[in-house]
């Protein structure tokens, strides 16, 4: 997959297929020219850049196919105000292009391997909602490779019709003696799977060695709470768990200004020749916008990293660095969205 090294250069992808999981949730399949295979860690993302209104929109989506394949597969759902997620369901057609950057993510079973314990590598995947995406895809990548890696699935979901990739997880459940699917079901009817909302007590119903698991957890960010809070009162070991979550980290609080002191700062661009003006206590990535820069800025919350961009003069005040290496930030790298304005900057894209 000739994805660039600079995660600011998108490629174009083209949708060769689509499909509806559930009533409001669509899997689509991108492939690139000439069909490379795509890499990627199992458990990442890729940021999409989608023309909505005339206007190129990036959002960060979990891939669910497997590397090494001649596409990538994506999951999306439809979601209160989702310009971009909203579209993709309902507008984005097969021929239809989109732009795409390079695949990342900490969230992965490669930088964060199952620990061995007792002679056994033992995981539990648990999500809710799309939070199943990047789950799923750690789930194939292991039963692929034949991995010896015991799988517990643990997915909560309103009902089986709303439960993204029910059939596959059935099937994967019937092929592989290794994969343990555990369904939790606000509304289970004759589907034969318990029903309730989780808890600390469904959790150790379900899963009662989770203590000699590694737990992988992605879903919305109060489930998340939740489940991590369960997991701690059932004394499970922290420092096995791993989550990943797209929802917007508080943002920088502004700082505030009296109308007749309203401080201005400068920000040079020099590789656009351009030096912009913009009110201290500002975000960078808002600067950059208004003054033109191109600056992708896809999450807005600290997570997908592809604002990044180097301070090379001044300093910023940051609320997230998570994407970014120490070299990066030791060499002055920040987060355009995460990044408040305190002086005169000079900053490199």
């Amino acid at each position: 997959m000739p994805f660039s090294l600079n995660p600011n250069q998108p490629i174009k992808l083209r949708c060769i297929e689509k499909w509806f999981e559930t009533e409001d949730c669509v899997s689509i399949l991108l492939s690139a020219e000439g069909e490379q295979a795509f890499q990627f860690k199992p458990g990442q993302f890729v940021t999409l850049g989608v023309k909505v209104e005339d206007k190129t929109e990036y959002r960060a989506y979990s891939i669910s196919s497997l590397a090494g394949e001649a596409f990538l597969q994506l999951t999306i759902k439809r979601v209160v105000d989702g310009k971009v997620s909203n579209f993709i369901v309902d507008k984005l057609s097969v021929g239809d292009y989109v732009e795409c950057l390079a695949p990342a993510g900490e969230f992965n079973c490669i930088d964060h391997p199952p620990v061995e314990i007792e002679q056994q590598k033992k995981v539990l995947l648990v999500s809710a909602g799309c939070g199943i995406t990047p789950v799923y895809a750690m789930a194939k990548a292991w039963l692929n490779e034949n991995a010896a890696v015991d799988i517990a699935f643990l997915h909560i979901a309103k009902s089986a019709q709303q439960t993204i990739y029910f059939d596959k997880l059935e099937l994967l459940a019937k092929q592989h003696t290794q994969f343990n699917l555990k369904l939790l079901l606000k509304n289970a009817e004759s589907s034969g799977y318990p029903q309730g909302r989780l808890s600390a007590d469904w959790l150790k119903s379900l899963v009662p060695d989770v203590n000699q698991r590694t737990v992988y957890l992605c879903g919305p960010n109060q489930f998340m709470l939740d489940t991590a809070d369960y997991l701690k009162q059932l004394d499970f070991d922290m420092n096995q768990f791993h989550q990943e979550s797209f929802t917007p980290a508080e943002a920088p609080e502004p700082v505030e200004q009296s109308s007749s002191d309203n401080e201005s700062v400068s920000i040079e661009v020099p590789s656009f020749g351009k030096t912009l003006q913009a009110n201290k206590g500002a975000l960078l990535a808002d600067a950059l916008e208004q003054g033109g820069v191109p600056l992708i800025v896809a999450c807005r919350s600290g997570i997908c990293g592809s604002c990044k961009c180097k301070v090379n003069v001044g300093q910023v005040e940051t609320s997230s660095s998570s994407p970014l290496t120490e070299e990066e930030i030791a060499q002055g790298y920040v987060l355009a969205c995460s990044s408040t304005l305190t002086g005169d900057l000079s900053v490199e894209l």
